[in-house]
């Protein structure tokens, strides 16, 4: 838990960023138009902080920019045991984009940092 906590430590004197994970909503209607997909059954924004933000390189021919959001486990940890999500690639992998700074990104990838077998960090890899 130490790792854990100064991983928290650090994030949050490295910038404490905000960002929003966009995850869809899996309730719906119980009527003939939602059974048919006729009708949207919205987002569910979800605040993540601290985060620390990172530009990556983008090749020429790439995506226009490419972000690196680092978040700390406690976090993520805390919406997947209030989600009921087994996993915290299952809810990456479930999230519709990242917004941050009032625009949305794709998440192109995830990759978490282990210490002693416990996660302490999620490497979000995100493209605009």
């Amino acid at each position: 838990m130490a790792v854990v906590r100064a991983a928290d430590a650090m994030l949050r004197s490295l910038g404490g960023a905000e960002v929003t994970l966009l995850i869809p909503q899996m309730g719906m209607p119980n009527d003939p138009s939602a059974q048919l997909g006729l009708v949207d059954p919205g987002v569910e924004e979800v605040r993540l902080t601290p985060v620390v933000v990172r530009n990556l390189a983008t090749a020429s021919a790439g995506p226009r920019r490419r972000l690196e959001f680092l978040l700390p486990a406690t976090a993520i940890s805390e919406e997947l045991s209030s989600r009921n999500v087994a996993s915290a690639l299952a809810f990456f992998d479930s999230a519709l984009g990242v917004v941050f700074d009032g625009e949305l990104f794709h998440v192109e990838g995830v990759a978490t940092e282990y210490f002693a077998g416990m996660a302490y960090l999620y490497r979000v890899a995100a493209v605009d």
